[in-house]
């Protein structure tokens, strides 16, 4: 019995040692085979960047064509590395470098440049009172600044960032303006030989002015300042249809007429109006009421087919919310920098697609090279996209100042491909031409002298 014990214990010994043996040839042979395999490298797209932080921030301001252009320019610790972003509030330009240069710099110093939603955020409540158009315009111009640095780092445009290309091209309109029907279709026809589909056209200035030949009976009186500009009511809103007819009848039914009320006629008169062109199938008529009529556009919506775009002159990305939320206008009316940039812009944007709310960025000629190239990259992503304003024609000047300007062609613009915006700046270029004071007047009277708001 012993023995058997003794051979089963030395059996079991053997064994257990086998196994040993056994284990540790096969954890040398998988050292061996891994020592023999190149090493593992986490290749370049799957690396972490390196953090970058803010070096400083300034305005840059520059008139090249005359209208003041506010520039943000932010430095960062990556050499030769920086970002430029539009605060362009031309009537108070001087207020907005203030802001910039006193207040941001000192706030943005130190802070990461990737962090564009909690910086821009922070910097929002910063003040505790909020909104209005010179901190949105300086905070645009910071938030349009890390998205270009942004591109930069990732060697991308900014559509890309914003999820690509929804289009290849941004549909763009012309503005044709003149003092008599005829003039207003020759200008249209140029715009349609130069192969814009899209039009807004206005007789004289907005709501006519300059087009009654008339003086009103406020300058007689010695009322008011000479360079005050008169706006006829009566004439106005029933030039308008009659605009539409004669230039529908010229130019065909393959162009698309745009119209901007520009807030200075009453409500119950764009309602009557409006109704009066609907058979012209305009396709929208912009800034129907004052931002202090708003309460009309319920009744305005019920009163008419007529398409409306509406929020140039709003503030706060909130002031869309219940306009889109009860199909009061068409299309997204907003001025990117008055609002504080791309990334509110953005939100306004993708919370109007679940509206059937299309975008019809504000993009007058005193919005910077930077900022056209922000409306377009913006354009170029979202899907519930409907038509841009400006950005197709810069000067030589203002060319040589920003190079990489978008470029207009056939009806379209095109960004620059390079990463980021696209769009640079020469300072020595845009100190040639300093920004004043001399803002433009929006000062509109009636006859007897009463201020008309725009």
């Amino acid at each position: 019995m012993k023995k058997i014990e003794n051979q089963f214990t030395t059996e079991r010994r053997d064994f257990m040692k086998k196994i040993a043996l056994g284990s540790a040839a096969g954890i040398l042979g998988f050292s061996s085979i891994k020592a023999n395999e190149p090493s593992y490298e986490t290749p370049g797209y799957a690396k972490a960047m390196v953090p970058v932080k803010i070096k400083s921030v300034k305005a840059i301001g520059t008139a090249p064509s005359g209208s003041n252009l506010i520039v943000v320019k932010v430095e960062t610790t990556e050499p030769g590395l920086y970002g430029l972003g539009c605060a362009t509030f031309t009537q108070r330009a001087e207020v907005v470098v203030t802001a910039i240069e006193r207040y941001m710099n000192d706030f943005c110093v130190g802070k990461d440049v990737d962090n564009i939603e909690d910086m821009w955020q922070s910097f929002y409540v910063s003040s505790y009172w909020r909104n209005g158009p010179v901190l949105n315009n300086a905070l645009s111009g910071l938030d349009e600044a890390l998205w270009d640095i942004k591109g930069k780092r990732a060697n991308m445009p900014v559509y890309q960032l914003l999820g690509g290309k929804s289009r290849f091209a941004v549909p763009v309109y012309g503005h044709a303006s003149g003092k008599t029907f005829e003039e207003v279709v020759a200008n249209v026809q140029k715009f349609q030989d130069r192969g814009f589909k899209y039009v807004r056209i206005q007789l004289g200035g907005y709501g006519g002015v300059g087009a009654a030949p008339s003086t009103p009976d406020y300058k007689a009186a010695g009322f008011g300042a000479d360079r005050d500009n008169y706006m006829d009511e009566h004439a106005y809103i029933t030039s308008v249809p009659k605009l539409f007819e004669t230039v529908r009848k010229a130019c065909g039914e393959e162009v698309e007429l745009l119209h901007d009320v520009h807030e200075r006629s009453q409500p119950m008169d764009v309602i009557n109006m409006c109704k009066r062109i609907e058979e012209y199938r305009p396709f929208f008529i912009e800034d129907a009421l004052s931002p202090e009529n708003t309460h009309w556009w319920k009744q305005l919506r019920e009163s008419t087919s007529v398409p409306f775009a509406m929020g140039e002159l709003f503030n706060n990305v909130n002031e869309f919310v219940q306009p889109m939320v009860n199909h009061y206008f068409d299309f997204i009316r907003i001025h990117i920098s008055q609002i504080g940039g791309i990334t509110p812009a953005m939100k306004v944007a993708r919370l109007g697609e679940w509206f059937n709310v299309k975008t019809a960025w504000h993009g007058p000629g005193d919005v910077s090279p930077v900022g056209h190239a922000a409306n377009a990259h913006i354009d170029l992503a979202v899907w519930n996209f409907g038509i841009q304003e400006g950005g197709y024609s810069f000067s030589e000047k203002e060319q040589a100042v920003f190079p990489g300007c978008p470029v207009y062609k056939d009806g379209y613009l095109w960004v620059n491909e390079a990463p980021g915006l696209g769009v640079d700046i020469d300072e020595k270029e845009a100190a040639k031409y300093p920004i004043n004071n001399r803002a433009p007047g929006w000062t509109v009277r009636k006859k007897d002298g009463t201020i008309i708001r725009p």
